[in-house]
Order: structure tokens, then C-alpha cells, then sequence
């Protein structure tokens, strides 16, 4: 529940952080990670603009719309009613004329677009009020990204199931091969898909994945019944899959594993296998060691690591996208990526998260490899593998 203790807390890491204030907004949920750290009910209808300011000392207040007076009244603080665009205007002028820096969910150069929810007109508003505005993403984690025992919970049975389900799926392979009738990419889809709904599990907007042979050196490679191929003797397969239980406030886990129907892999296949087992091992070392020795670990700092064993290595140019992403009840979530690549995530991996770890080296026109599990810190700062670790390519 959102308590006085908890606007303490914050205040305290405002201070911390040289910001005079906390102004969360929103519009009709356009920033959901408003509506999370404001704990407003998903199904609730709101219609109008909402202001919840949080001052570095004093007491918070609501602003929000007379037609929507009570949005906010689970929250402590004062609250002021607007009606008209011009008294929301001269209200925010009176509620930010002592401040210089006022935090948002906000992202300069949009550099981390995940926190990036403030749309600019609003942010040109809050601006035109005399203040500068910087982003809530150094405390904004700690609301959205932290994970709860409940919640760290179903995120490990989540990862004990789809070990399970991707285990079934390459006994469903191998047989098909051994025995027939063939299968096909996306029968396995659909297999692990019903799997997910038997047991109570769910994924998000799209089924799971498999590819294979060339199709597997697409990273987002989804295949259909259209275009549904057989898996023959001497295939290579990439099987990515994700789910959580069907409840409130349930985890992702998110795993991706490779194999050949074949009683060997080739030379090339187990050379670019080792290098990316290489690079996943050694960001979850690096991890390790900045967590045993009670150091700040940047998710850009992550990336960079694993990315330069598959630079040096020869493949850079192949590894297409980050390292991985935060976890929480969206796959995508809110908090630190393993980004130096496509964004910079200078953001610390905070105890209490999940975030997957995912290197991959893609060769057009000839396979991909792509090994990932999912890592959660505890609030003691070990660090837990979720999900299984694969150290050898599957043979079907």
C-alpha cells in the first residue's frame, strides 16, 4: 500500500539524487509505469490528466480533474482540483515555483525509451514552469522492477516449466524424426502452446518460437502454418519460449535453447555454440563478481562485456542485438536492460530484479545461436540462474 513511509523513502532518494520533486503523469494510461508505482487499478477509467507531486520535503500533492476528483484519493497528500486547460496550467506554475529540477518519466535523447513516457508536450508544459526536468529512472526502478517473494516464486516456477516444456518439445522432434509422421516448426509451436494453457501458464501477444536452418539466424523468426516447414534429419533448431502462471502479479521466465537432428554438429555449428556459451558465461560472471564485492553494476557495463568475447572472436557484427532485457510481470519490463547496443542503459541492476541473458551470433543464409536463461538477483545480492543452463548442443 502506498504509505506516508514510502513518500519518506522517496523523498530520501530525491535528496540522494539532488532533485527537488517527483511529478507523475498521465493521460489515459499512455505511462503505465504511472499507473504501477501509483498503484491504480488496471481496469479503472480515467479520462482526464493526473498529476501526483512529490516534493523533496513537505507533503505530496493530487492534481487532477474535477470530473475525476477521487482518481487519486488512495494516496496521501493534499489535493487540487482543475477544470480548464488554463487553471491546470496556472496550478502546476504554483505547485513547482520553488523547484529547479523536477524528475519525470522521462529519458534525455530518449536513451532508455522503456522510461520514456512523458509525451513531449508535457514535458515542454512542466519546462514552461521554470524548471528543468530530469529522469525518475535512478529511483523509478525501485517501484516497477523489484521483484516481491510471491512474485519470485512464480517466477521460478515458471523457469522449472518451460525446462520442461522445451525438454517435451525435443522429445516431440526426435520421434517425429525416428518414427514420423514428420513435424513441422510450427506444429512444435503450437505443441508448446498448448502445453502453457494446460498447465495454467500464459504468454504474451505471440506463441512461441522455433526455427530452423536458415530461419534460426532470424532473431524474431515466427513461424506460421503458412509457412510451417518440415524438421528432417541433419536440421538445426532454435526453440525460444516464455510464459507465466495465470494470476495477478505472476513473472515471466523466458529461455531460448538449440539443437541439430543430427548425431553431431557440425564444426562451424559447435564453434559458434561454444563462443556464445563463452560470452553468456562470462556476463553472468561478471555479475557475480560485481555483486560479491558490493559494487554498482551498470546494464550497459553487462552488455559490453559479453559483446566483446564474440568481437574478439570475429563475429561482433553478427551479434544483432543487446544482451538482454529486465523481466517483471511484462517480458519487457521497466528496469535495466544488458544494453550497450541499441540503447545505453547507464542504470544499476538492482537486488530484487530478473533480467534474461541472451547472447547470439546470427549467420545469414546458414543458422543462428541463441542461449539464454534468466538471472535473478536476490535482495542479499546472489545471483540465481532461472531457467537451466545449456552447456552442450542438444543432439535429437
Amino acid at each position: 500500500m502506498f504509505s506516508h513511509d514510502r513518500v519518506k523513502a522517496i523523498q530520501k532518494q530525491l535528496a540522494d539524487a539532488h532533485v527537488d520533486g517527483w511529478l507523475v503523469y498521465d493521460f489515459q494510461k499512455r505511462n503505465e509505469l504511472a499507473w504501477d508505482f501509483l498503484e491504480l487499478p488496471q481496469q479503472k477509467h480515467l479520462t482526464r490528466r493526473l498529476f501526483y507531486w512529490i516534493p523533496q520535503q513537505g507533503t505530496p500533492t493530487k492534481l487532477v480533474h474535477q470530473i475525476e476528483s477521487g482518481a487519486l484519493d488512495h494516496l496521501p497528500g493534499d489535493k487540487k482540483i482543475y477544470l480548464s486547460w488554463e487553471s491546470l496550467e496556472e496550478a502546476l506554475k504554483i505547485l513547482l515555483k520553488n523547484s529547479k529540477r523536477v524528475a519525470m518519466e522521462y529519458s534525455p535523447r530518449c536513451a532508455v525509451p522503456y522510461i520514456s513516457r512523458v509525451d513531449g508536450g508535457t514535458i515542454d508544459l512542466v519546462r514552461s514552469c521554470g524548471v528543468e526536468v530530469v529522469s525518475s529512472s535512478p529511483f523509478l526502478q525501485l517501484y516497477t522492477s523489484v521483484l516481491s517473494q510471491a512474485q519470485v516464486e512464480s517466477l521460478i516456477e515458471a523457469g522449472r516449466f518451460v525446462e520442461r516444456t522445451v525438454e517435451g518439445a525435443w522429445q516431440l522432434i526426435a520421434q517425429s524424426i525416428q518414427k514420423g509422421p514428420t513435424i513441422t516448426d510450427f506444429e512444435v509451436v503450437q505443441w508448446m502452446d498448448r502445453e502453457f494453457a494446460n498447465a495454467g501458464f500464459e504468454t504474451e501477444n505471440t506463441l512461441p518460437h522455433c526455427a530452423i536452418n536458415a530461419d534460426s539466424a532470424d532473431p524474431h523468426y515466427v513461424p506460421s502454418k503458412e509457412n510451417a516447414k518440415k524438421i528432417c534429419p541433419g536440421d538445426f533448431i532454435l526453440i525460444d519460449l516464455w510464459c507465466k502462471k495465470k494470476h495477478a502479479f505472476s513473472v515471466y521466465a523466458d529461455i531460448t535453447r538449440v539443437g541439430v537432428a543430427s548425431a553431431a554438429p557440425t564444426p562451424k555449428q559447435q564453434k559458434i555454440f561454444d563462443i556464445v556459451r563463452k560470452a553468456q558465461r562470462r556476463a553472468t560472471e561478471f555479475i557475480q563478481e560485481r555483486f560479491a564485492n558490493k559494487e554498482t553494476v551498470k546494464g550497459f557495463e553487462v552488455d559490453q562485456v559479453c559483446r566483446k568475447i564474440i568481437e574478439n572472436a570475429g563475429y561482433g557484427e553478427f551479434f544483432t542485438h543487446r544482451t538482454g532485457h529486465n523481466i517483471t510481470t511484462e517480458l519487457h519490463g521497466p528496469g535495466t536492460h544488458l544494453d550497450s547496443l541499441e540503447t545505453y542503459d547507464d542504470r544499476p541492476i538492482l537486488a530484487g530484479t530478473c533480467f534474461s541473458c541472451e547472447p547470439g551470433i546470427y549467420l545469414p543464409g546458414e543458422f543462428g545461436v541463441r542461449l539464454e536463461y534468466d538471472i535473478y538477483i536476490s535482495p542479499q545480492g546472489e545471483v540465481q540462474i532461472v531457467g537451466g543452463e545449456q552447456n552442450t548442443l542438444r543432439l535429437v
